[in-house]
């Protein structure tokens, strides 16, 4: 696993997702990903972009897109600050991006189970975790919508929870005819906002009632679109 010292870039504005162990988790995969130079990336929920500047260091030309304006503003600055050539967009998940194809899609998405609320969708820094009462509200997106930008070989690499279900991840992707598997795991101890929702965690079964360790499982789904 990649150092999270290592990708904290120059700008790190208030209320956007610094690089923590998911991040990292992600990073330690992507360069082991064979890109050739001039791949074409998309990291999608970039935050401060730390990712996406992964990427460019190693000669890919890099898409990425953020909901967040927030956070498009911290992206942009970075490569910017870094000299990377990646060009950053604002919208909701693949929308900026439909009419284009990749050799590699990063996403580090929100993946938190949230317990019911308004019934709108998180406001503020838990847009950046909260993910409805399953964890999966952008991972079932994720998993639907991917596949149609890939190109043949191309590959698709998620990090999330083992809270919100990898196992529905592979199956979702496999049905969209894709090879997938959980390819790395790195246990943590639970942040501020897990901490809190211990109780409502075990509720819903989610967490074993005589788990005192409170740590969490963070995977990597990879999965690769056949030639």
């Amino acid at each position: 696993m990649a150092d999270v010292r290592s990708l904290i870039p120059p700008l790190a504005l208030p209320g956007v997702y610094a690089p923590q162990e998911d991040t990292a988790l992600l990073a330690g995969a992507l360069s082991e990903e064979p890109l050739p130079p001039g791949a074409h990336v998309l990291d999608v929920g970039t935050g401060t972009g730390a990712l996406a500047l992964q990427a460019a260091r190693r000669g890919s030309r890099v898409t990425a897109v953020d909901v967040s304006w927030r956070a498009v503003c911290t992206a942009r600055a970075n490569a910017w600050l870094t000299g990377a050539s990646v060009r950053v967009h604002r919208g909701n998940l693949f929308t900026p991006v439909r009419d284009q194809s990749f050799d590699l899609i990063l996403t580090n998405p929100p993946y938190v189970p949230a317990p019911a609320g308004s019934g709108r969708p998180p406001r503020g820094r838990a847009r950046a975790w909260d993910a409805g009462h399953d964890g999966r509200s952008v991972l079932d997106r994720v998993c639907r919508e991917a596949p149609g930008l890939l190109r043949p070989g191309g590959v698709l690499l998620i990090v999330h929870s083992a809270l919100s279900d990898p196992g529905r991840t592979v199956g979702h992707l496999r049905g969209a005819g894709l090879k997938a598997a959980v390819t790395r795991r790195h246990r943590i101890t639970f942040g501020p906002v897990l901490r809190e929702r211990v109780d409502w965690l075990r509720e819903r079964g989610l967490l074993s009632a005589d788990a005192t360790d409170e740590k969490e499982e963070l995977v990597v789904v990879r999965a690769e679109l056949p030639l």
